[in-house]
């Protein structure tokens, strides 16, 4: 479905560089604690010092990652939204609500993009992502969320406050890295964040301490979550590089993502970490990261998800032609035991369901499929 929207009333795609530059400071006005400290904050936000904000500015031009103040107008698909403890809070009409400007891309929901101006867009992500949606799915029959951003949140000089500002830095760690296993799949919802979970459930099992990163997607709390009750030791995703959504932020930006990303789970002293890449083979930031020959020497296989065999032998086939190890198959087809045959005849990988990947000793096996794997395998079950 198409919003009735025009969509000249998006803001444009950044130029190298220009995702970097704060919005410029318009009309401030002063923004009193109390009304702020009454907003539902979203989780996309968690890293930002809210104290910060002393102004509301209301003639600034909008810009990914900036935060924002906004109020609930009508009530459509996303009914709740996730705050920065993970609870999903009820929303209601007139509510105000902390949420930060991005654009979104997800095939099974929306296609939307930061307005040109401030005032009425969409909740697009119960994450806590304001946007223009311009398409969605034909099954949100509802239509998205309307919301009405009342201005960006600023500080004591009338500077717009921006997730970029509360972001992780990129260090140098003399600490080794720890094994890095890539979850890929062919698109939205092929079971790629399930099957990282339990592939860190599997290796905590096997006495290893594992971290988990999203590098790539649209802020929400569920996969970060799900990492953290999986056994990973430490969780991270792009919102603590700065960014609410990696749909068209540029290439050097998701290369700075990933690094910085790294280099932090370096710092805990992890052995292994799995590191989820968003939607699918054909998405554009998705297909320029896996065909990076930095990133295929950065990482030490991949686990590729799919929703059936076809699309489990084109993705192989594809990540094989850009170099990559794939070390397993699973994925929403591994729900279906005929579909794991028919997977299993058309690759040459073990195709791993849930319950395998959860498995201490299968797990292992796919990190030791070289000598440093190995030893490091090794030592940990001694």
């Amino acid at each position: 479905m198409t919003s009735e929207a025009s969509i000249s009333n998006i803001a444009c795609e950044p130029c190298p560089g220009e995702a970097d530059t704060t919005s410029p400071a318009g009309q401030a006005l002063p923004l009193a604690k109390e009304r702020l400290a009454a907003a539902r904050a979203a989780f996309v936000t968690r890293r930002v010092e809210l104290g910060d904000a002393r102004t509301l500015l209301t003639k600034a031009a909008p810009r990914a990652g900036d935060v924002v103040l906004a109020r609930v107008k009508r009530l459509r698909h996303h009914a709740k939204l996730q705050c920065a403890n993970g609870r999903r809070v009820q929303l209601f009409h007139g509510d105000e609500i902390v949420v930060c400007y991005g654009d979104r891309y997800a095939p099974q929901q929306f296609e939307a993009y930061v307005p040109a101006t401030i005032g009425p867009c969409h909740l697009v992500a119960s994450g806590g992502v304001a946007a223009q949606a311009v398409n969605w799915h034909q099954r949100i029959q509802r239509g998205p969320t309307e919301i009405e951003v009342l201005g960006i949140l600023g500080d004591a000089d009338g500077r717009a406050l921006n997730l970029r500002h509360y972001a992780l830095q990129p260090q140098r760690s003399e600490v080794p890295r720890p094994r890095l296993i890539v979850v890929a799949g062919t698109s939205m919802d092929s079971g790629k964040t399930t099957a990282g979970a339990h592939l860190v459930r599997g290796l905590s099992r096997a006495g290893l301490r594992v971290g988990a990163a999203k590098v790539t997607g649209t802020g929400a709390c569920n996969d970060y979550f799900l990492m953290q009750d999986a056994g990973a030791a430490v969780v991270l995703d792009f919102t603590d590089a700065g960014h609410v959504s990696t749909y068209r932020v540029g290439e050097p930006a998701i290369r700075r993502i990933v690094e910085t990303l790294s280099a932090e789970l370096g710092r805990h002293e992890l052995d292994v970490a799995v590191l989820e890449v968003a939607d699918g083979l054909v998405q554009a930031e998705t297909a320029w990261l896996l065909s990076a020959a930095w990133f295929r020497h950065a990482i030490d296989g991949v686990v590729f998800c799919a929703q059936d065999a076809m699309g489990a032998k084109a993705g192989v086939d594809w990540l094989e032609q850009r170099g990559h190890e794939v070390l397993a198959v699973s994925g929403v087809l591994t729900a279906a035991p005929l579909a794991m045959r028919e997977a299993g005849d058309l690759v040459q990988q073990p195709v791993i369901g849930l319950d395998g990947l959860s498995d201490r000793y299968v797990s292992r096996s796919l990190l030791a499929r070289d000598a440093r794997g190995a030893e490091l395998c090794n030592a940990r079950a001694g």
